[in-house]
């Protein structure tokens, strides 16, 4: 049976949604063990050009929603405001891991068979369904998810790739 467009994102965003939640629990402890303030932790950014680690969190987030409401053929729910400090970014993917488990299998038949829009910067993206969640939407979540690694590594956050995708397992070194 062919991977269908739901069984491509939901459970997938899903899953790394709860990974950047931790991501976000280790930033939280880190910052209290250290001394440091969990603002200057997410106004951190890996390049004065690159977004920083709370706006990576809240585009990775809304990735979510971009993909999968229209493939459903729903309209992107509008972004609920939360504030960019810790409690408010988990507060964020709670509210789209809601959102996501809201849409059931059944919904994504026919998924693709529909061409879906979005918008890359001041780019338009117009692309099959298919094609739009393989090639636009899930890259640019990994990206960013990415993005809030590579930032909280930068600081000294002694995370590994068990962190960012549960599955990896290493013996801790001393």
């Amino acid at each position: 049976m062919p991977l269908s467009l739901y069984d491509a994102s939901v459970p997938v965003f899903l899953r790394y949604l709860e990974r950047l939640g931790g991501m976000l629990d280790a930033t939280e402890h880190f910052a209290k063990v250290h001394q440091r303030s969990t603002a200057e932790l997410l106004g951190t950014r890996l390049a004065p050009d690159m977004l920083p680690l709370a706006t990576q969190v809240v585009i990775a987030v809304n990735f979510t929603l971009r993909a999968a409401f229209p493939l459903v053929g729903e309209p992107v729910p509008p972004p609920d405001d939360f504030p960019d400090t810790i409690d408010g970014l988990r507060a964020r993917i709670a509210h789209a891991s809601t959102l996501l488990r809201s849409l059931q299998p059944r919904r994504f038949l026919g998924a693709q068979t529909r061409t879906l829009e979005g918008h890359a910067g001041n780019a338009i993206v117009r692309l099959p369904a298919p094609e739009f969640l393989f090639q636009y939407a899930l890259p640019n979540f990994f990206f960013h998810l990415s993005a809030v690694y590579a930032i909280l590594r930068s600081q000294g956050l002694p995370l590994g790739k068990k962190d960012f995708d549960g599955f990896h397992a290493y013996p801790r070194e001393h």
